[in-house]
């Protein structure tokens, strides 16, 4: 399955939500947010966001308390319950290889897919928090070893949803002659359960670049978001495969856009910088340990990272009509999907579905009415 940039264009722009089941909200500030990590606030919340124009929800993991997350529910069994809870929403859990085995997740996965109707997704981690490896006894590998543990993770679990009979023999994992059932549901277009898959660096990138369904940028302006796409899509495109993508973003999203830059500077001014420096030294440490410095915030600011995912730099901060037009570009860079964070989760998802989609839905409208336009006799040379 290929998918080129013009066909891209005229397929709706896709959202996801950061799903908060992880204490502290989506910026480590101490501003007030009516956010809550529990399940009734984001069983609540999944419905709300599916009847608002969210196709996917993502959930964090965090395995041992930090960075101002003191309490977590864990990825999969969080995000078995969302999916029970709508009828909709497609829910992609965040994993780590090296804390999971493949099979064992490909088994998981399997059951929650075929119970929700074929609404589970994967993200996986190839990680960045060392003392999560090392506080539970696992050897934390050098960061192009942990993508290659990542390939093979990701080949395995391919490998055991569409296969009855199993086989895989790589540096990490070897499967023989293993078969699971149920398999999980397959559709036109989806033989197996999304894998998602994020990272910076350039081993990231070429791991999208053959495995993975879809790649995940940190926040990102313009022209950084279009570098990742050219050089991703370069790597697809030597190994014949498809790949889209998903950018991270937070929305400030207020009638003027002086409303929502006031509260941008709020939450940066009542940012818990503990927890900050924290998040800093111990993410910068994994994103300046690759060869090339292009690892995950290796050029974060203290400003960038009060929203852990830099989701401030896509700059989805102002009226409805800023957002939007904002949101339009990225999807004429290659953007596929939107993975949103906010404030006050309830308000502001009712919010964006309300008032931001109906004029994104319009601006895109205008792409497929633009690229239905005849070119005038004799404008080719």
């Amino acid at each position: 399955m290929t998918f080129s940039h013009r066909t891209d264009l005229h397929e709706p722009l896709k959202f996801a939500y950061w799903v908060p089941n992880v204490s502290g909200g989506l910026v480590t500030s101490d501003i007030e947010q009516r956010t809550d990590w529990g399940y009734e606030y984001n069983r609540d919340l999944a419905v709300l966001a599916e009847n608002n124009g969210f196709e996917y929800a993502l959930t964090q993991v965090r395995y041992t308390a930090s960075y101002g997350a003191a309490y977590q529910h864990e990825s999969t069994g969080f995000s078995l319950a969302l999916l029970l809870a709508t009828q909709r929403l497609k829910v992609i859990a965040a994993i780590h290889p090296g804390l999971w085995h493949p099979g064992v997740l490909a088994k998981f996965v399997a059951s929650a897919d075929v119970i929700s109707g074929g609404r589970a997704a994967v993200n996986v981690v190839s990680g960045w928090f060392k003392d999560e490896f090392t506080g539970l006894g696992e050897p934390w590998l050098e960061h192009d070893e942990r993508y290659r543990r990542s390939e093979e993770f990701i080949r395995v679990l391919k490998e055991l949803w569409t296969n009855d009979n199993a086989e895989f023999n790589g540096d990490f994992y070897r499967i023989h002659d293993f078969d699971i059932k149920p398999k999980p549901l397959a559709s036109e277009g989806r033989p197996h359960p999304e894998v998602f898959q994020g990272g910076n660096s350039t081993a990231a990138r070429k791991l999208a670049g053959r495995v993975s369904d879809w790649y995940f940028s940190n926040g990102k302006d313009f022209d950084g978001f279009s570098e990742q796409v050219t050089d991703v899509r370069g790597y697809a495109a030597e190994n014949n495969h498809a790949v889209r993508f998903g950018l991270n973003g937070f929305v400030i999203a207020r009638e003027t856009e002086a409303e929502a830059r006031d509260t941008l500077r709020e939450i940066v001014a009542k940012a818990n910088k503990e927890a900050v420096e924290g998040f800093r030294s111990a993410v910068q440490q994994a994103g300046s340990s690759t060869s090339d410095k292009k690892g995950m915030w290796a050029d974060s600011e203290f400003a960038d990272l009060v929203q852990y995912n830099d989701g401030f730099r896509t700059q989805l901060i102002g009226t409805p009509e800023q957002i939007a037009r904002r949101a339009i570009e990225y999807k004429r860079r290659g953007a596929n999907l939107l993975l949103l964070g906010f404030l006050h989760y309830h308000e502001e998802v009712e919010y964006f579905g309300k008032h931001v989609l109906p004029i994104i839905r319009e601006l895109e409208k205008d792409i497929d009415r633009s690229a239905a336009t005849p070119e005038p006799v004799g404008s080719r040379a």
